[in-house]
């Protein structure tokens, strides 16, 4: 395990679910109906906002989590995974109900995917002890429990901590967020219906009517566009040969706010975000695959403007 978290600067505070992953490689996404074998299984923990702080543990900053678990056997699991990347997870509370869960079934080859979520445990606001938080640099949220978001975002706002959003579809209680928000990130899942727009520009233009901070739409290999004062910015995804794409959208997330702890401008954010989605997409598991500083620097250095 790496040194105790109350040791120095805490960079990351992130909220979000925590489910287990059950991951299921399979030759081609079945029709409905069928059924089929997989080719290989994998168990993990998983959810936006952990394996982001992963990711994030890896290249070296200091996070702890918020979230809630089952008083269960996936519930030791799911912490103690956190745990041993380096996560502080003294504020995940432990509920009376069972702990969230995932099904993935993960096309080889091509790395497309279909999720199913099974979750029937949550964090209200009276479960925040704001007090009780060490202050971070940066606050990450997946918005999921959005009357307790809206509380460590508002909190966030006064201590002086920025705020980040990760969110990869349409959900329609969001909006009072938005305002908080410093930096948003949003899948095309997102972006594209909310704004009811088909281009990544026009929905960074609508988005920006919602959220006065910089502004990211995502669009899996097509890449990246971001919004930052008044200036967009294109990236293209890198190509590689996909094994899994599960947790490429959390990786590209610890990529962007590494850039951003360290001062990057939204051109460079951009740029390691997507060799940190890269990497991960060709290894299987959102948290396995997710890289380390060593590796992205070895991947920028050696693929250099190897965009899809």
């Amino acid at each position: 395990m790496k040194n105790s978290p109350e040791r120095r600067q805490l960079d990351c505070l992130g909220l979000g679910i925590i489910p287990l992953d059950f991951l299921y490689t399979v030759k081609r996404l079945p029709e409905a109906g069928e059924k089929i074998d997989s080719v290989d299984i994998c168990m993990q923990g998983g959810g936006p906002v952990p394996n982001a702080l992963v990711g994030l543990s890896r290249l070296g900053m200091n996070c702890a989590v918020i979230g809630a678990v089952g008083n269960d056997h996936f519930g030791e699991l799911l912490i103690s995974e956190l745990t041993n990347e380096g996560v502080d997870c003294r504020h995940i509370l432990r509920k009376k109900r069972p702990s969230a869960a995932a099904v993935g079934l993960i096309e080889q080859g091509s790395g497309r995917r279909t999720i199913v979520l099974n979750r029937v445990i949550e964090i209200v606001p009276r479960d925040l002890k704001v007090s009780t938080l060490q202050h971070p640099r940066i606050v990450h949220l997946d918005g999921r429990d959005i009357e307790a978001s809206l509380k460590l975002a508002r909190w966030a706002r006064k201590i002086g901590a920025m705020v980040s959003f990760d969110i990869g579809s349409i959900r329609n209680d969001v909006s009072a967020l938005l305002p908080l928000v410093d930096h948003l990130v949003v899948a095309d899942e997102f972006a594209f219906p909310f704004t009811r727009t088909g281009k990544a520009t026009d929905a960074l233009r609508k988005l920006s009517g919602h959220c006065a901070g910089s502004i990211v739409v995502t669009e899996g290999t097509k890449g990246s566009t971001g919004l930052e004062e008044r200036r967009v910015i294109r990236q293209p995804a890198f190509r590689v040969e996909a094994v899994d794409a599960t947790g490429a959208g959390d990786s590209f997330h610890a990529g962007y706010l590494w850039s951003l702890l360290n001062g990057f401008d939204m051109a460079e954010r951009l740029e390691f975000g997507a060799a940190t989605a890269a990497i991960k997409c060709t290894r299987p598991g959102a948290r396995t695959g997710a890289p380390t500083m060593r590796q992205v620097r070895q991947f920028l250095r050696e693929d250099p403007g190897t965009y899809a």
